[in-house]
């Protein structure tokens, strides 16, 4: 069925954006998240339900098609979900198997689940809407075993998935956004850097003096150091950032903006790095999440609240080299010009 088939009630994205918009994988959990008692989760305005039957993982609208009962407030029992109003209980195929009222009669077909797609990776529960079969972003780091692991907990944003996704990728704000992280107020040039396109992916290879280190920490770095922070973005809403530390120390964070709505994010970030093995991650996990709200603050802030593909919208400088060949990709995957992330 036409993934236009199925947009949500009051849509917050227009319909051919939002057609786009479902073709693609997106993260809309954490996977120890994920355990015996299903848990509501919501994705391009469609309410969802994501819970483990049997070993998997499922994802299903969120409704019991008998009386409109959000089955995330139901329960789980013999790797079914029990509908909480009427106690309509489902499969891992969504099928209807028992209704408690009549169980000697034969269930209609029409009492069956929409369920979507899942796979786990990186420490997320990952959906498309559309059966998507795209890609989902590269993130060697997880899964070498030279690297540890950290998985903070996902982060609301109350504004658009592309002004998030621009965020990330813009170098001319750590001196000013990040001041109390890792910016330094006298070190704002930002030096030449090319961008290059792979099919729906950018690379783009950054060198500066701007230090990774944060606030307060022990800097080993020699004196002018060059800090490589090589991005690569993933159409729509995915991007890695490898930092290179000295000591070939390697810094791997994936930024997956999940778009709740038009103008609400879910942010998941899974890091893997292969040096500092024994800090506690309790401290990366705090550091991150202050770096994300001093972005958060910033995002939330922006007008217009929607990313602007149409060029001549709003000016651009050198520096944004990465986020204007960001607003082309996502112009060529046929989002509209007044696109809303």
């Amino acid at each position: 069925m036409d993934a236009q088939d199925h947009l949500p009630r009051d849509c917050t994205f227009s319909p051919s954006d939002w057609k786009v918009l479902s073709k693609f994988w997106y993260p809309v959990a954490i996977a120890d998240e994920i355990k015996d008692k299903p848990v509501a989760v919501k994705l391009l305005d469609v309410k969802l339900v994501c819970y483990r039957s049997g070993g998997h993982v499922v994802i299903a609208r969120d409704l019991c098609f008998h009386r409109g009962a959000p089955l995330s407030k139901g329960w789980i029992e013999n790797d079914e979900i029990v509908c909480p109003y009427h106690g309509f209980r489902y499969n891992c195929e969504g099928v209807c198997t028992a209704v408690p009222a009549h169980p000697g009669n034969k269930i209609s077909p029409k009492l069956k689940l929409i369920t979507y797609p899942s796979v786990e990776r990186y420490g997320l529960i990952w959906t498309s809407l559309a059966g998507s079969e795209a890609e989902l972003p590269e993130f060697p780091g997880w899964d070498d075993p030279d690297y540890m692991n950290i998985l903070p907990p996902s982060f609301d944003i109350a504004g658009s998935a592309g002004r998030q996704m621009e965020g990330f990728l813009d170098v001319s704000h750590f001196a000013f956004v990040h001041t109390e992280t890792f910016g330094d107020r006298s070190n704002t040039e930002v030096p030449q850097y090319k961008v290059a396109r792979a099919g729906n992916v950018l690379l783009a290879d950054y060198w500066s003096t701007v230090s990774n280190y944060g606030k307060g920490q022990e800097n080993p770095a020699p004196e002018g150091f060059m800090w490589l922070r090589a991005f690569r973005v993933f159409a729509p809403f995915a991007a890695s950032l490898t930092v290179h530390f000295p000591d070939d120390g390697k810094l791997m964070i994936l930024n997956c903006a999940s778009p709740v709505s038009a103008r609400y994010t879910r942010l998941f970030c899974p890091i893997s790095r292969n040096f500092d093995k024994s800090v506690p991650v309790e401290e990366t996990i705090k550091f991150n999440l202050q770096v994300f709200q001093e972005d958060r603050e910033m995002v939330e802030a922006q007008t217009p609240e929607d990313l602007p593909l149409d060029l001549m919208a709003e000016a651009h400088i050198p520096a944004d080299r990465t986020s204007i060949a960001y607003r082309q990709l996502l112009t060529d995957l046929g989002l509209g010009r007044n696109y809303t992330s």
